[in-house]
């Protein structure tokens, strides 16, 4: 379990640097107000050959084959809800990567998000284990 824990979190690093990224490169494009399809295209292929936004998917593109492994190795009951804990991770990289301001209240959020994940943790260590066949198996 640990091994699936530890490929989760260099996981979540790469979301979460991947995430800042494309923030970063969607603040450098120069949206129109407009909702319109030309604006819409101009956009696209502005975000196509913008740096950040390629790099951050380029990382969640990582971030989604450690995905895929993880979930070929664990259960998806244990796996999936600790993918949460990539707003953990992606709210610290906003906070000191892009200086993003946040507050007590969103802190607290973090906490509480922490907290399930370490209640989704435990669940995994303390669930019953099947018996081996010969013990669990009746005597003639």
């Amino acid at each position: 379990m640990m091994r699936l824990v530890v490929v989760l979190l260099i996981g979540l690093m790469f979301e979460a640097v991947g995430v800042v990224l494309i923030s970063r490169g969607q603040k450098e494009l120069k949206m129109e107000a407009r909702f319109e399809v030309g604006a819409m295209v101009k956009l696209v292929r502005e975000a196509a050959v913008n740096p950040s936004i390629l790099a951050g998917i380029a990382l969640e593109a990582v971030f989604f084959g450690c995905l895929l492994f993880l979930l070929s190795r664990g259960d998806v009951s244990f796996i999936w809800p600790l993918t949460a804990l990539g707003f953990v991770v992606t709210t610290l990289a906003a906070r000191f990567l892009l200086g993003e301001p946040v507050s007590g209240l969103r802190w607290f959020g973090v906490f509480l998000i922490v907290l399930g994940a370490g209640v989704i943790s435990w669940t995994e260590q303390h669930k019953p284990r099947p018996l081996p066949p010969e013990i669990g198996a009746k005597a003639p």
